[in-house]
């Protein structure tokens, strides 16, 4: 059973799923009259919430985290795939110990130029799937709250005593891609 999550709102995945070692997160979106290129990216960061080491940033340019236990499946520039959009995989299993958090970020492309936001999106979300049953989780819904800007932290999956937790952060910016690698690199 999937739980639809709010801003704010998290869920123990450990607990839900205590066999869960492998995670998709599917990030998808509908488009208005504009064609958007939204581009999935994860912040792999230690204790310090900062990125253990640059090749720890997975997006269009870096596909595969070097522990490899996260990996882009590549660009969709038109958002029109019939479910997810991109994809990333992750194997919590194998992450390096040093990983405290996972932030899963979405950004508009050459959003400012094109004077791009999410107010131009509709039915855009994000959601964890068990890999190995392809039974979803969780779902969270981007809602109308990020109109005006064109990059949010969708959420983040953090390790704390041993347990892997998802959080619906909604925290967003209007300084694309560059403005998200200024909060965590």
């Amino acid at each position: 059973m999937s739980i639809n999550l709010k801003k704010g709102g998290s869920i123990n995945l450990t607990k839900q799923m205590p066999k869960l070692n492998k995670v998709m997160v599917g990030l998808g979106w509908e488009m208005s009259s504009y064609t958007l290129d939204l581009d999935a990216s994860v912040f792999i960061l230690g204790a310090t919430n900062r990125l253990i080491s640059d090749e720890y940033f997975v997006f269009y340019n870096n596909l595969k985290s070097p522990d490899g236990s996260v990996q882009h499946l590549g660009d969709n520039r038109s958002g029109s795939a019939d479910d997810d959009d991109e994809v990333i995989l992750v194997n919590l299993e194998n992450i390096n110990p040093a990983a405290e958090d996972l932030v899963i970020c979405v950004s508009i492309h050459d959003a400012i130029a094109r004077r791009h936001n999410y107010g131009l999106l509709k039915d855009a979300y994000i959601r964890i799937v068990d890999v190995d049953n392809q039974k979803e989780i969780a779902r969270y819904d981007l809602d109308a709250s990020h109109a005006g800007e064109n990059a949010v932290v969708f959420g983040r999956i953090r390790k704390s005593g041993g347990e892997w937790h998802f959080h619906a952060a909604s925290q967003g910016t209007q300084n694309e891609l560059q403005g998200l690698v200024d909060m965590f690199a």
